[in-house]
């Protein structure tokens, strides 16, 4: 993200067709509990079974389409039929192996293999790069139209997400499958994940490398194979994990100053002043300093580890001037009565969203209070590792939030039409947010959210090289 409204090729472009929240069926028992009305009052599986358990649900809601498949990254009600971004199925991996299970492993590999196929099988391109979102599934379009493919469509090739237009290829969702493949590697010790994660690589290499003078590596490119001209700091951010990994897993020293290469643009992104880093360029020449995004602030500390001690007052700037608090009595909010939600929103323009105009033609009004429970779960592990006086403290308090968020929103939604487990997946946000960036959050039980609250429970850091 670079402050700039795009083609449609971010990974969170979303269409808001409808909230779909409920809390029917559902008493309040407490902090970080809840049970169904009139059911014995038994301990609830944790948090994070819950959060499994909705994973699991997402990747199998099409059992008659084959073995090779990814997860569906929303429930039905956004709206985006069976897209599956590929960001999320990353994330999802990740969130698998963070598990530490023989069960979470074999969902992993199996989702590392469908990335591995969606590069050798794309419709077009034979160069190792992997789409925005792919579908999964079956669905009837809006004009009607029959999709009556999975995953692998009838001639082989891989379902790629033509229809909301998610064709393009960004740097960011190729690293962080990278970053997944590579977990995988070092995991497993399967050579097919490393030559997978080699290619994306040497694809981010070929085509986002440039010359600028803010140096780093560019966006990507669109649906027509046209590179982009913007410089996102969390893309070169997941870069500074993906060539760090794969400097140690190939032995290979040119990935060593690839690595340098992009950690340098994102050194550059820093304000010293305000202690926090900007999104990126949108020329390669000037910083564009608005809006300030969430995870430009945890996503480095995450990938800088040791290295970010000088830029760790990045946390305590999104902690503090991102914070919100979402109730029922906020204009525009969809938290039910009685429940209330903290956490961090999107970007610094998030706060000043116009709360009486929608966020884009055909989607609600925003609250300015939502809060986006993936960049809460992003900040909570952030915390969580930087350890400092409170960090935990503060963090524990995220989690709650989130896993408040993940019991009492959301119901009734379901994914490839079939009924999720109950009380399982967190929402992307508590009530419709705007980003700033020319998109908005909603609350739809959401892939990504739910793989970053697993992997801050479990104290995982996905971006450590």
């Amino acid at each position: 993200m670079t402050g700039r409204q795009g083609p449609a090729l971010s990974r969170r472009s979303l269409i808001g067709a409808g909230l779909g929240i409920s809390a029917a069926g559902l008493v309040a028992a407490g902090p970080g509990q809840a049970f169904a009305a009139g059911s014995p009052r038994t301990r609830p599986a944790s948090g994070p079974a819950r959060g499994h358990a909705f994973l699991a649900a997402a990747m199998d809601a099409y059992p008659g389409h084959g073995s090779i498949r990814l997860t569906q990254s929303y429930t039905d009600q956004a709206g985006l039929f069976s897209t599956a971004f590929t960001y999320d199925n990353a994330l999802a991996i990740l969130a698998h192996l963070a598990a530490r299970t023989a069960a979470g492993l074999t969902r992993a590999e199996t989702l590392g293999d469908a990335l591995l196929y969606a590069q050798d099988h794309d419709p077009a391109h034979d160069d190792g790069r992997l789409r925005q979102a792919y579908n999964v599934g079956p669905y009837t379009f809006y004009d009607g139209s029959l999709q009556p493919d999975g995953f692998v469509r009838a001639d082989g090739t891989a379902n790629v997400g033509t229809h909301f237009g998610f064709t393009g290829t960004a740097v960011g969702d190729m690293a962080w499958a990278g970053i997944a493949l590579s977990a995988l590697a070092r995991r497993t010790g399967a050579r097919r994940f490393l030559a997978g994660a080699v290619r994306i690589g040497e694809w981010i290499e070929r085509t986002g490398r440039t010359e600028e003078p803010l140096g780093g590596y560019k966006f990507g490119v669109d649906g027509a194979n046209q590179k982009l001209p913007f410089t996102s700091t969390e893309h070169n951010t997941d870069l500074i994990c993906l060539f760090g990994r794969l400097a140690r897993l190939t032995g290979d020293w040119v990935w060593r100053e690839r690595r340098a290469r992009a950690q340098a643009f994102v050194q550059r992104m820093w304000e010293p002043s305000g202690g926090f880093f900007y999104t990126g360029t949108n020329d390669g020449v000037t910083v564009n300093k608005s809006p300030i995004p969430e995870d430009t602030q945890t996503w480095t500390y995450l990938a800088l580890g040791p290295r970010a001690r000088g830029h760790s007052r990045s946390l305590d700037w999104a902690a503090a001037e991102l914070a919100v608090r979402d109730h029922s009595g906020r204009p525009n909010s969809a938290v039910p009565a009685g429940q209330s939600y903290e956490g961090v929103t999107f970007s610094s323009a998030s706060l000043l969203a116009n709360e009486d105009a929608p966020i884009a033609q055909g989607q609600p009004r925003p609250d300015r209070n939502g809060v986006w429970f993936e960049g809460t779960a992003h900040l909570a592990l952030a915390l969580r590792e930087r350890g400092g006086r409170a960090d935990e403290v503060r963090a524990r308090r995220l989690l709650t939030s989130t896993e408040q968020a993940q019991e009492l929103l959301g119901g009734g939604q379901t994914v490839g039409g079939k009924a999720l487990p109950g009380q399982s997946g967190v929402v992307s946000a508590s009530s419709p947010l705007d980003t700033g960036f020319g998109f908005g959050y909603y609350p739809y039980r959401h892939t990504g959210a739910t793989a970053w609250y697993l992997m801050a429970a479990a104290r995982f850091n996905p971006l450590r090289a």
